[in-house]
């Protein structure tokens, strides 16, 4: 399966494989590239084969290969997500502060992270709701999120209530300021820069739906 077959352009939502081939298409070969825990993980399965695309793993990994299937797991080989992965030919392993120095000093070109919020500025916030109850989980986000040079974001574009993720301020806490590019979600992808939050593909919805439903002004996609 290569990175655009599940890729629908008419039809939605999304589906988080879908959503998944979507980013992939969109990783220039031979990228250096960092995918977050969670959906964005999925990106790996959907690269396609000699693209030259080089996944950076935060936990001391260069070169990861897809997701380990039945019979490939090594309890010795994970992501940072302590997902099982595989490797590719030429990979590499080096002490975490290593790998925290590569995010850090700008050699990665692309990050894939999830998100709870996105501002219109381009704001993240996706380690921490605020909720009493709620587990922080900053990892490595924040170093990510100010060391690649562009921010990709995977998630849904609406909580299971329907609230909106895409928003005109963040209200959880912050993990880097105006440092997400891209927005990725099951119903829309968004560009965002300092002219505002461009809406480039519709899955299933309109611009006009999709402007009913959030509270963020929308410039339509560029002809």
């Amino acid at each position: 399966m290569n990175a655009t077959s599940r890729v629908m352009n008419e039809q939605g939502p999304l589906s988080k494989h879908d959503m998944a081939a979507l980013v992939a298409r969109d990783i220039p070969a031979s990228a250096y590239v960092n995918l977050g825990i969670g959906q964005p993980t999925l990106v790996a399965d959907h690269l396609v084969a000699g693209s030259g695309v080089v996944l950076h793993t935060e936990n001391g990994m260069l070169n990861m290969g897809p997701a380990a299937k039945e019979g490939q797991v090594d309890p010795d080989l994970t992501n940072a997500g302590k997902v099982p992965v595989t490797e590719l030919p030429g990979a590499s392993y080096f002490h975490h502060a290593d790998s925290f120095a590569m995010m850090r000093g700008g050699h990665l070109d692309i990050c894939v992270l999830g998100a709870f919020q996105v501002s219109a500025t381009g704001d993240l916030a996706n380690w921490h709701t605020g909720a009493p109850d709620a587990i922080p989980a900053v990892g490595g986000a924040m170093d990510l999120a100010i060391g690649a040079k562009k921010v990709f974001v995977m998630m849904t574009l609406f909580t299971k209530d329907g609230t909106p993720k895409l928003v005109p301020e963040c209200t959880y806490p912050l993990t880097g300021l105006s440092c997400v590019d891209r927005v990725y979600t099951d119903l829309a992808v968004f560009d965002i820069s300092p002219q505002g939050v461009r809406v480039t593909q519709t899955f299933g919805i309109t611009v006009d739906e999709l402007a009913d439903r959030l509270d963020v002004p929308l410039l339509a996609a560029e002809s």
